[in-house]
């Protein structure tokens, strides 16, 4: 039995590259990337209130996701350095606000991995 070849790792601020999945009669040449930014939970749940928001303040999207500051943090800006969403720092008289909007990319990028979702599924309910 062949071992499995090794996660590459990805350094800290480098963008991880989307893996190709293959379905063992797919034709490789029509393989579908899933998003490994997007995969992580957070991320997807970050992307997907945007995506059906014109715009949502830091505090609307943490507690719309259930998320806590610092890690809202850490995960919108792993987004914002791919371009996927952007950030606006203001301050509402005397109080900071942050304001996230999904961009082009990152709605491009949200639908790839739904397309991707609905493909499994549908695989996954035609072999029962």
């Amino acid at each position: 039995m062949a071992e499995p070849a090794p996660r590459k790792r990805v350094r800290r601020g480098e963008r991880a590259r989307p893996v190709a999945s293959v379905a063992p009669h797919a034709d490789p040449a029509a393989a579908i990337e899933v998003d490994r930014l997007i995969r992580e939970r957070l991320r997807l749940a970050i992307l997907s209130a945007l995506a059906v928001n014109d715009s949502l303040t830091f505090n609307e999207l943490k507690a719309l996701i259930r998320a806590t500051d610092g890690n809202l943090s850490v995960h919108a800006r792993k987004l914002e350095q791919a371009r996927y969403l952007t950030c606006l720092k203001s301050y509402q008289g005397r109080l900071p606000r942050t304001e996230f909007r999904i961009t082009e990319l990152g709605r491009r990028a949200l639908l790839r991995y739904l397309d991707h979702m609905e493909a499994l599924i549908s695989a996954m309910r035609e072999r029962r």
